[in-house]
């Protein structure tokens, strides 16, 4: 399968919606925004290892003196990678706080100020109001919602904008790259114990997000540790939130680690959309990008391979790389996690291969976290 052949619905489980009945319509992602210790280096890692081509700029160069700003694409994924230059800036204190992470999960909308008006009666905080930014490329109508911890949703029509980026931005040359990704999947949030049906609740209010799916119990424990996590989605599933909170167990779960290290709750991990998996992990390890390990004993279960059944590649192709593979009524989904991206253990990447299902590997679960718990242990955090 290439790039080519793969159709959006394919590549993240799209469903068939009519946008018109939402009363906050929300298209896509527009971009991830992320604050990092320093944003030259870790657009460089992005570009160098993922693939990822370089096309805006905004810093010293360009007048904006309080930081950098690289806009990166990869097909349809787009990261807003921010660092400071100015030692006053408010970015450093947000990374001393927390490290680096997102802290905006940026959405295309086709109307701004309905979502604003719906957002508002149904009691979200409002951190921008909706207003109008213009260059000689066009103007971009946004606003922003505060949700949780100090993650926000920028809201964002720029279907009247024809530039790089954003006004205040520079168009950039990038060489040439292969991509290795192609669209964000989903983007996964940890919350504090207690708090995880509240902001589920927030998403069906407010945006009128749906339940897509739940893991409560034994469906995401080990021995050890447990947590609890719900999806919410909007109408044609575009756009996908697990959200996770702790559950109490005999020792810490990877959720609370997040908490403590992250100080607070965020973005946990993205979950990045592949039409092939195992060039991409090939070219990921080729650039020294480090994965979760996974045991041997994993794709010798016969339970596993009698519930997975024929999948595109042989079992032996995925136990050499590491690759988890999981089946539901709709059909299967190759999948595999890094390593923490920076140096605390917050947040990581997922990279996902969809053939049909519409979930999230809740077959791998044990062996995910039972491989997070080994990674926890070394880090003398379990």
């Amino acid at each position: 399968m290439t790039i080519e052949q793969t159709t959006e619905r394919e590549l993240v489980g799209l469903i068939d919606h009519d946008d018109s009945t939402d009363p906050f319509p929300v298209l896509g992602f527009d971009s991830l925004g992320w604050v990092v210790g320093n944003a030259t280096q870790t657009a460089h890692f992005l570009r160098s290892a993922f693939g990822m081509e370089l096309v805006a700029y905004s810093g010293p160069e360009t007048g904006n003196r309080d930081h950098k700003a690289f806009v990166l694409r990869s097909g349809d994924a787009r990261f807003v990678i921010r660092g400071a230059v100015d030692p006053d800036s408010e970015l450093v204190g947000h990374h001393t706080r927390h490290g680096d992470g997102v802290v905006d999960v940026a959405l295309t909308v086709p109307d701004v100020d309905r979502c604003v008006a719906q957002a508002r009666k149904a009691g979200a905080r409002i951190v921008v109001e909706p207003h109008d930014e213009t260059d000689e490329f066009g103007t971009i109508r946004t606003a922003a919602l505060a949700t949780y911890g100090e993650t926000r949703h920028t809201l964002v029509d720029r279907s009247n904008y024809h530039g790089p980026y954003w006004p205040g931005f520079a168009a950039t040359q990038s060489t040439s790259t292969t991509p290795t990704f192609v669209a964000i999947d989903h983007v996964v949030g940890n919350v504090e114990l207690g708090m995880m049906d509240r902001w589920v609740e927030f998403y069906q209010r407010v945006m009128g997000f749906e339940n897509m799916a739940e893991f409560v119990g034994a469906d995401i424990a080990t021995q050890y540790s447990a947590l609890m996590s719900k999806v919410v989605a909007n109408g044609n599933h575009r756009v996908k939130f697990p959200l996770n909170e702790p559950a109490v167990g005999r020792k810490r779960s990877q959720i609370d680690e997040y908490l403590q290290f992250y100080r607070g709750p965020g973005v946990q991990h993205i979950a990045l959309a592949t039409p092939d998996i195992l060039a991409t992990v090939d070219a990921l390890k080729a650039q020294g990008v480090e994965f979760l390990p996974t045991p041997a004993s994993y794709y010798e279960d016969p339970e596993l391979r009698a519930r997975i059944g024929h999948v595109r590649v042989p079992i032996d192709e995925l136990h050499e790389r590491g690759i988890l593979v999981d089946r539901d009524e709709d059909g299967y989904l190759l999948q595999i996690f890094t390593r923490p991206l920076g140096d605390r253990p917050t947040v990581f990447f997922e990279l996902i291969e969809r053939h049909g299902s519409l979930g999230f590997g809740k077959g791998n679960f044990k062996a995910l976290f039972q491989a997070i718990e080994r990674e926890q242990e070394a880090r003398g955090n379990l």
